[in-house]
């Protein structure tokens, strides 16, 4: 799988994260400090990303009195386009890697292909997932 960096210092190259929607519905029911860690890297000068499939996917989980602070969370967040060359790429990685004898979903490799498209470190709980050897992945805190 890709490389894995650790939680960027303060001193280090500031540097944009792709949030998978694990990691916002997280920060959303401030689970496991990850609502306090994302605003502690925005202190700190990095970048906090999202892209249409992780929206869409904190939408249709969302309960109803978190409206709110979704919108709140999810509209902070700078958002990256899924370009037509983007969605392509996903549907020639999902083949590739098929070929492979490894199925990929739709979404995780659209999340993928945008990670990779704009060289985003990409902040997901489901590493198995995303067996891209080229994309970079952060540290996460479990508590």
């Amino acid at each position: 799988m890709g490389e894995v960096l650790q939680p960027p210092k303060a001193a280090e190259a500031e540097m944009t994260l792709l949030l998978d929607t694990s990691v916002i519905i997280d920060a959303l029911r401030r689970r496991r400090g990850r609502r306090e860690w994302l605003r502690s890297l925005v202190d700190e000068g990095h970048r906090l990303a999202c892209c249409g499939i992780s929206v869409a996917e904190v939408y249709s989980g969302m309960h109803l009195d978190e409206t709110e602070i979704t919108w709140n969370i999810v509209g902070s967040l700078e958002y990256v386009h899924i370009s037509r060359e983007a969605a392509r790429h996903a549907g020639e990685m999902r083949t590739e890697w098929s070929r492979k004898g490894r199925t990929l979903g739709l979404a995780d490799a659209i999340i993928a292909t945008v990670a990779l498209d704009f060289d985003l470190t990409l902040a997901t709980d489901n590493r198995k997932d995303f067996p891209m050897p080229q994309l970079r992945f952060v540290e996460l805190p479990t508590a």
